[in-house]
């Protein structure tokens, strides 16, 4: 029996199934409009603090700020999934976004004010992020249905960057950033609503207490884990170089405001099309498969960038390194297969902290590179040195292969 052929019964399966699950329902609606809470939040207090400062720094830096927390949060506070119950955790980080947000558009919150409370939310979004993947396991298991509902989670947040800030700037047309951030306070509050009532109660996983150093020693002990963990944030230092330099990029194309727009949109339309392929048509073996050559293959279109491609070939580039990052759902099931169950919460804060502390680093590096050396020569770098990359960790991922099942007992001793 062929590959295609005998992922396709359980694949028609898949996606339904998962969403069939009545938790997980509510899971997901939270998870929509918690990512539409944060994309508007986003777009409307950068809006405020320029109409405040008439400065783009500071504009951006409302931007810029959202990074260096997440590794503070991941970090200080990656603990505090396993230690508390999960629910708990994420109805109150829920609440403490949405109360930040409220403070935002209190009378006279100067910009020390929101760009403090804009750090708060990066410190709290990690948690947040961490505990919920956590979740997913104990709602839908450490299997297929699990790998599926990450690639659902993992496709909302895709979509949202394309429908949120065209959402987000409309929104801005009609009220003032102000009552746009009120009505962001309510997509909190209708999130955390939704996973007290639609999610049940679980106990913490760490079976003791304790300090969080222990932890996370015990986490980066183990080799296959730091491998995995290295797998999912090195590819995302380098894809962002496009969508860091896509203004500059778009420019020197002539292509104007709209070649922008499409050129920040490739990457994520890509993306969602190779997580939904992936999903849909292969079973979980195939997936696995696939993984590491995917990986390897992800960044090489970048180096079509040599070539001075013009507007619509530079487009199929990117759409076509997005869809390379469908490797994600055979990892998905090699880390969640390899962290021991007590530590998961603290795993997938770890894993969602440093994604977005290292994509900040990444879009730094790839200014400071362009700057030198040029926007196309620096899109090339990043693809090439991408793949060197890929394929090192990738052959690293099969010399600790043989260890994936188990992991779980080596690492919980």
């Amino acid at each position: 029996m062929s590959a295609s052929s005998e992922a396709v019964a359980p694949a028609r399966a898949g996606y339904g199934r998962v969403l069939a699950v009545p938790e997980f329902r509510a899971v997901f609606a939270a998870h929509v409009l918690s990512m539409l809470g944060v994309i508007v939040s986003e777009i409307a207090l950068s809006v405020l603090v320029y109409d405040l400062t008439r400065s783009p720094l500071m504009s951006a830096l409302t931007f810029a700020v959202g990074f260096l927390p997440y590794a503070v949060g991941g970090t200080l506070l990656a603990s505090v999934a396993d230690r508390l119950p999960a629910r708990r955790v994420l109805v109150t980080c829920d609440l403490v976004c949405a109360g930040c947000v409220a403070l935002m558009v209190a009378p006279g919150a100067d910009i020390a004010v929101l760009l403090a409370l804009r750090c708060c939310l990066a410190v709290v979004a990690p948690v947040f992020a961490g505990t919920r993947m956590a979740t997913l396991a104990d709602v839908l298991g450490d299997g297929e249905p699990f790998v599926l509902g990450r690639s659902l989670l993992r496709i909302v947040a895709q979509s949202a960057l394309l429908v949120g800030y065209g959402l987000g700037g409309l929104l801005l047309t009609v009220v003032g950033p102000r009552h746009a951030l009120l009505i962001t306070v309510g997509t909190f509050l209708a999130s955390a609503a939704l996973l007290r009532l639609g999610t049940r109660h679980r106990p913490a996983r760490a079976r003791q207490p304790g300090e969080p150093g222990p932890g996370a020693r015990r986490l980066f002990a183990d080799r296959r884990v730091r491998v995995l963990l290295l797998l999912f944030w090195m590819p995302a230092m380098f894809s962002v170089v496009p969508e860091a330099l896509a203004a500059p990029y778009a420019d020197a194309l002539g292509a104007g405001s709209a070649g922008l727009g499409l050129l920040m949109c490739a990457l994520p339309v890509g993306t969602v099309a190779g997580e939904l392929y992936a999903g849909a048509r292969l079973g979980p073996a195939a997936r696995e498969r696939i993984a590491l050559p995917l990986l390897c293959l992800t960044l090489l279109p970048y180096l079509g960038y040599a070539l001075h491609p013009g507007l619509v070939p530079s487009l199929l580039l990117l759409l076509l390194s997005g869809a390379g990052s469908a490797y994600t759902l055979g990892l998905d099931q090699w880390f969640v297969r390899a962290v021991p169950e007590e530590l998961r919460g603290r795993a997938m804060t770890v894993l969602s902290a440093g994604l977005m502390t290292i994509q900040g680093v990444g879009m730094a590096l790839a200014g400071a590179a362009a700057q030198v050396m040029g926007v196309r020569a620096a899109v090339v770098g990043a693809g090439a040195l991408g793949v060197l990359c890929c394929g090192a960790l990738a052959l690293a991922c099969r010399a600790t292969e043989s260890r994936d099942g188990a992991d779980r007992h080596m690492t919980s001793g």
